[in-house]
């Protein structure tokens, strides 16, 4: 299977790992425990899956103003900030 047509980096086949891993993960809570819904700061019905994809939306739009404002710094205080945010979005919304 030729894999050329993208540039396949370590960095890339992380990423992607760690996201199949993360929702294989979330898919199992899923079936060990039922999700159910409930309403936190954002104030609205969110499920553990709904609270993961503003998540993960917050994390790319926190990268892309990192990368606006930050220019050619590294991207490790954005994935702090990423990973602050998941963790509240996780607890408290």
């Amino acid at each position: 299977m030729a894999l050329d047509w993208m540039a396949w980096t370590w960095q890339t086949a992380l990423f992607f790992a760690l996201l199949f891993a993360t929702l294989g993960a979330m898919t199992g809570l899923a079936l060990l425990r039922p999700e159910t819904e409930r309403v936190g700061m954002l104030g609205l019905p969110t499920t553990r899956g709904d609270r993961l994809f503003l998540t993960l939306l917050g994390a790319a739009f926190i990268h892309l103003a990192w990368l606006a404002l930050a220019g050619e710094a590294p991207l490790w205080g954005a994935s702090l900030v990423s990973l602050i945010f998941g963790a509240a979005m996780f607890r408290w919304a």
